[in-house]
């Protein structure tokens, strides 16, 4: 669990709940139905439109790692890979071939499946290299989904702003009905820049910032992978991937 994350969303939330409340406001004057399903509305049916369909759902599945990040353990794998090294070594590549039964990573399992089929180095480091680079990019695009979001939600704010003050001159004859739509009109605003920079924009960075954690992980893999394939002596690789861990 993330707790930056957490603690983030909850500061975000506290300060301007409690700033309302310091100047006098009250809690149910930042609460507007009728803003929310403007801009709420309004920045999922624009995400919608610019984005296909197979992307959008992906966006939903990829926000828990907001809280719930994917483990990537960099120092665990590096070992993993010193002790295939030692194993090609004694064992020679084919000796691999139980170690990818075994293996639950599916990226490091097509490259040890690679190995033990005899592949040239130059000719797997394609290969895997192709597929990090088209998960990488489909993970990119369910975070641009959220930073779309974050660049659409303040203007369907304006919207829902002049909005309410359209309700607002087309009643100026019945004082009783000011009240909500200028209510509207400044709330929206509140909730369409209030979205943007404490959810969708930090969400959409969040998100970008685990998807180069994994990336980093899979070319530290595949690095290893062909140095394997190149026979290079297990303590060489080891100096060689560590370069890969984040101090």
């Amino acid at each position: 669990m993330d707790i930056l994350s957490i603690t983030g969303l909850l500061l975000g939330a506290v300060a301007i709940i409690g700033g309302n409340a310091l100047e006098g406001g009250h809690l149910s004057g930042l609460t507007n139905g009728p803003a929310a399903v403007i801009v709420l509305g309004g920045t999922f049916g624009a995400a919608m439109l610019q984005t296909p369909m197979s992307i959008f759902l992906h966006s939903f599945s990829v926000v828990r790692w907001i809280i719930f990040p994917p483990h990537i353990p960099m120092e665990e794998n590096i070992v993993k890979v010193i002790d295939w090294s030692m194993i090609a070594r004694k064992e020679g590549l084919l000796g691999l071939e139980a170690v990818a039964d075994e293996e639950l990573d599916p990226f490091a399992r097509k490259g040890l499946q690679l190995l033990v089929d005899g592949g040239e180095p130059e000719n797997i480091r394609s290969i895997l290299e192709v597929e990090l680079l088209t998960q990488e990019e489909k993970d990119i695009q369910a975070a641009k989904v959220y930073e779309a979001m974050g660049g659409y939600s303040p203007t369907i704010g304006i919207i829902g702003a002049v909005m309410g003050l359209i309700h607002v001159m087309g009643n100026l004859a019945d004082p009783s009905k000011l009240g909500g739509g200028i209510a509207t009109a400044f709330v929206a605003t509140i909730y369409g820049v209030g979205a943007a920079n404490l959810i969708f924009l930090p969400v959409a960075a969040k998100i970008k910032s685990v998807v180069r954690n994994q990336s980093n992980q899979r070319e530290m893999m595949i690095e290893g992978l062909i140095a394997i394939a190149d026979g290079e002596n297990p303590r060489t690789i080891e100096s060689k991937l560590e370069g890969y861990l984040i101090k």
